[in-house]
């Protein structure tokens, strides 16, 4: 069995120049631009960039949407927690009222008390 033969430089020259005929080939046996299959296949990719472009505006409007019920989500539960925190004020402020009340009938009860006594 023979070694590896070492391309000399007629060789690869040769190989260089084989390939550069195939690509030209490749190229030339291209169809032209006005080939009713190019057309056709321009006509699909127009038609998939439009469906891409209704998609993302359909994705857009309803991020927008999305959007927009989670400030009106937002507002509604800030009007929440104010009512919360109004009616907590009103149950503190009665209840200290009512405290106060009870308060002042006990110091009336005892100045009371101290007059029967005298």
């Amino acid at each position: 069995m023979s070694g590896f033969k070492e391309p000399n430089f007629a060789d690869r020259q040769k190989a260089a120049a084989e390939a550069r005929q195939k690509v030209l080939e490749k190229f030339r046996a291209r169809p032209a631009a006005d080939d009713p299959a190019v057309k056709a296949r321009e006509a699909e990719r127009a038609a998939a960039a439009a469906n891409r472009a209704k998609a993302r505006e359909a994705r857009d409007a309803e991020r927008a949407e999305r959007k927009q019920r989670e400030a009106e989500a937002a507002v509604a539960e800030a009007a929440r927690i104010a009512r919360e925190k109004e009616q907590e004020a009103a149950r503190l402020e009665a209840l200290e009222a009512e405290q106060k009340a009870k308060r002042d009938a006990r110091y009336a009860a005892r100045k009371d008390r101290g007059k029967k006594k005298k």
